[in-house]
């Protein structure tokens, strides 16, 4: 439950999930859920769809998990995908659906989307979204943070000062982007906590489990990658299975040493990716 995070009584375990983009790819989603749901993790956040793709899905998803599964879900929101009224529209219906939690995020602009509909988009950060929805609605919000600062902010300073911002407006925990350093997660985190930031800090983890993965992964995230991971992709990289298997202890590895340091919950990109996600289950 998201309760053990918020309360602090333990390091929470999470998962993040992804609509498919095909639909036979959705049919078979459900499977996959039912096995991340036999690993017991406090909480799944899915995501709106790269791009916006899929995103009608989300709903669909995240009620799977909330009412079949007895699992705590969030569904993920973004100021490019939503209007006022549209998302208004969607929380009520993920309200009735019995889903407590969103995620309150900038978004990824569509491919679809035209610069004048970029520019004049009704949320144009993720604070405005989540003032909106603490004013219009009962959901608890979650809101994003980025260890080595956003690609885009001018520095980690002015950062961390919208990050405060976002949870001034009601953010009541946070999800780190993913990151392949802890130095550079405990670096942000004190210097969030000095900042005045307080809410529960959940550590964003996705194992590299291919080589080609990395190249997109940073291109997407801005994340840097660290030279032991550099050494592990070129000793590993041409063999599918061992470039796995390295991936996954290195993922394990890392989240071990976030909770020996007394992170406050564990976040896995699945990558909708169950036997993976098993792997560094039974590990940890």
């Amino acid at each position: 439950m998201i309760e053990n995070l918020l309360n602090k009584s333990r390091t929470s375990l999470s998962f993040e999930v992804s609509p498919p983009k095909t639909e036979e790819e959705f049919q078979a989603v459900f499977e996959k859920l039912n096995a991340f749901a036999a690993l017991n993790p406090d909480f799944i956040s899915c995501t709106y769809g790269a791009g916006g793709s899929r995103a009608g899905k989300t709903a669909e998803i995240v009620s799977y998990i909330q009412n079949r599964l007895h699992i705590d879900a969030i569904a993920h929101m973004t100021c490019v995908g939503f209007r006022q009224a549209d998302l208004k529209e969607n929380c009520e219906l993920l309200q009735k659906e019995g889903i407590r939690y969103v995620m309150a995020l900038r978004g990824d602009r569509p491919r679809t989307m035209t610069d004048e509909q970029y520019d004049n988009r009704e949320f144009y950060y993720a604070a405005d979204m989540i003032r909106y929805l603490k004013a219009n609605t009962s959901l608890k919000i979650a809101g994003a943070c980025y260890p080595e600062k956003h690609y885009e902010a001018e520095s980690f300073d002015s950062d961390l000062a919208h990050l405060k911002e976002k949870t001034d407006a009601g953010a009541e925990f946070l999800i780190t982007q993913l990151f392949f350093s802890n130095d550079l997660f405990y670096r942000f985190r004190e210097r969030a906590a000095a900042a005045g930031i307080t809410v529960p800090i959940c550590a964003g983890i996705m194992p590299v489990t291919n080589a080609r993965q990395i190249g997109t992964t940073v291109t997407l995230s801005g994340s840097s990658v660290p030279k032991e991971l550099s050494d592990i992709i070129a000793a590993y990289g041409d063999n599918k299975e061992d470039m796995r298997k390295a991936g996954i202890d290195y993922a394990v590895r890392q989240i071990r040493d976030l909770k020996e340091h007394g992170v406050d919950g564990i976040h896995l990109y699945t990558m909708n990716g169950p036997k993976t996600t098993a792997k560094i289950v039974s590990q940890i």
